[in-house]
């Protein structure tokens, strides 16, 4: 069988659309299922795949009609409830499901989070392939966030049997679940009855987990793995993946930035003025030569040059290295050392950190120190429950390509992942002001304009905007990666 491998890792919840939040369930999610949208894979600009049209007069009330002939893996067609089914489900508090907060933009959304009704108001059912949506306000990036996982549709099986479901998913995308065997993989077989306009040449992908990056890397390249998302640190050491992947490497840029973020809600870094010294003792230059050869890029923000609604300068000298600068302010506040740096305990991430304290001590003269956490889960949850009580690593991977997807979801008072505690009202109103805007576009100047708030009060650092280095086997060919950061499956090829 002509399968693509993958690196990833376990997904940390079943692969329920509404529950795939963390990135290596969303690749395998988006492989299994389609959503009313999709994004070309160059320019992640959004275009219509389930849906026929997507009509809105007023960017509040949105008519969906579905292109017809979209079935479910087990043969079963894809309609206008299948949606609205699976949206209600993910939007219900009870269920738990971790993607919630992406629908909250539809009407009836409160109620239904706190369990006090079972459905979305927001959500009409016209016939089987039409349906309407009205939101609580104007919200003119909603088209572009419907293909996003949150999403997707569910068939009927899921609502009758979710633990079955769970054990064996059933999408309406261009790959079919096949297997799982828990810690080593899951695989996904070619479905030849996919409705959309691409379809993939691979017979199936395997999703391979690997504990380490570095055992990943060595499998592609001594050929026993097909594609590698991310190139670990150990090898872009002097360039090093580019000799031993020569030929089947890609280095470009993709919609993430890297940052620090601060504990907001610990007293000592409540000072805006320490916040911006500590960002201005960082020499980013440095850090991105020492760890990484080079390969990433000078941020000037929050959002990434490549996302749709970039302004430029939104930080100033704040995202730059003043040292001079961040000394007279760190000296006018009452902070009294060491400055900590934390993250889950990784060698990757111990390199950088590590260069980021040497310059902050150096600038600022105090200690500097990485102070790291032994496992990814107990770093997620000192942040998820605002136990952290140091400056900790954070960062963004766009989930739909927009400028609102950099800040509604992080620094909007009480958003999903808000892992800081951020609030500030000027910037609560010019966001909801922008979400309202008549057209995406006429939003972006006052999503630019909070972006330039935020970034004064600096409750997260902008380190970097991100480059993937990804490395592939001599076998594969025809290797695009999107801007979202995904393989993309229908393109590639592979070759004896």
């Amino acid at each position: 069988m002509n399968i693509i491998s993958w690196n990833g890792t376990e997904p940390e919840n079943p692969l329920v659309p509404g529950d795939a939040t963390e990135r290596d369930s969303v690749k395998i999610v988006n492989a299994l299922f389609t959503g009313l949208v999709e994004y070309e894979p160059n320019t992640a600009e959004p275009r219509t795949a389930v849906a026929k049209s997507i009509d809105s007069a007023d960017s509040r009330v949105y008519r969906i009609t579905l292109n017809p002939g979209w079935t479910f893996h087990d043969g079963t067609p894809v309609t206008a409830a299948s949606f609205v089914d699976a949206w209600n489900y993910t939007a219900h508090g009870p269920n738990g499901l971790q993607g919630a907060e992406y629908l909250s933009h539809i009407q009836g959304y409160e109620a239904t989070r706190s369990g006090s009704a079972d459905e979305l108001s927001g959500l009409k059912v016209i016939d089987d392939s039409t349906f309407e949506v009205t939101l609580s306000a104007p919200f003119s990036a909603f088209v572009t966030q419907l293909g996003y996982a949150a999403f997707f549709p569910l068939p009927r099986s899921f609502f009758a049997d979710r633990k079955a479901f769970e054990a064996h998913p059933v999408g309406n995308g261009p790959f079919a679940f096949a297997s799982h065997t828990p810690g080593e993989n899951i695989v996904l077989r070619r479905y030849d009855a996919y409705a959309g306009a691409r379809r993939p040449h691979v017979d199936g992908v395997e999703f391979r987990f690997y504990r380490m990056l570095e055992d990943a890397y060595a499998d592609v390249v001594a050929n026993r793995l097909d594609y590698l998302d991310f190139v670990p640190a150990d090898a872009l050491d002097g360039g090093r993946y580019k000799e031993e992947l020569a030929g089947r490497y890609v280095s470009k840029p993709y919609m993430g930035v890297q940052s620090v973020s601060f504990p907001l809600y610990d007293p000592r870094f409540r000072d805006p003025r320490l916040r911006q010294a500590i960002s201005m003792a960082i020499d980013r230059q440095y850090v991105i030569d020492k760890a990484f050869d080079g390969d990433k890029m000078l941020p000037d923000g929050l959002v990434p040059p490549i996302v749709p609604g970039y302004g430029g300068d939104a930080g100033g000298d704040l995202c730059t290295y003043q040292p001079e600068k961040a000394k007279a302010l760190f000296d006018a506040c009452d902070f009294e050392g060491p400055i900590e740096l934390t993250s889950n305990d990784d060698s990757a991430n111990q390199v950088w950190i590590d260069a980021a304290c040497t310059t902050i001590t150096a600038a600022l003269g105090v200690e500097a120190r990485y102070a790291p956490v032994p496992t990814f889960g107990e770093f997620r949850r000192l942040v998820n429950e605002q136990k952290v009580t140091a400056v900790f690593r954070s960062g963004w991977v766009a989930d739909y390509p927009s400028i609102e997807n950099f800040l509604n979801p992080i620094f909007r008072t009480g958003a999903a992942v808000n892992g800081s505690g951020y609030s500030n009202p000027e910037v609560d109103a010019l966001l909801a002001e922008a979400d309202a805007a008549p057209t995406e576009k006429e939003g972006w100047a006052l999503y630019q304009q909070a972006e330039k708030l935020i970034l004064q009060d600096m409750p997260a650092i902008p380190l970097w905007y991100q480059k993937v280095e990804s490395g592939w086997s001599t076998r594969t060919r025809n290797v695009t990666v999107t801007p979202l950061l995904q393989l993309d499956l229908f393109d590639v090829v592979l070759e004896d």
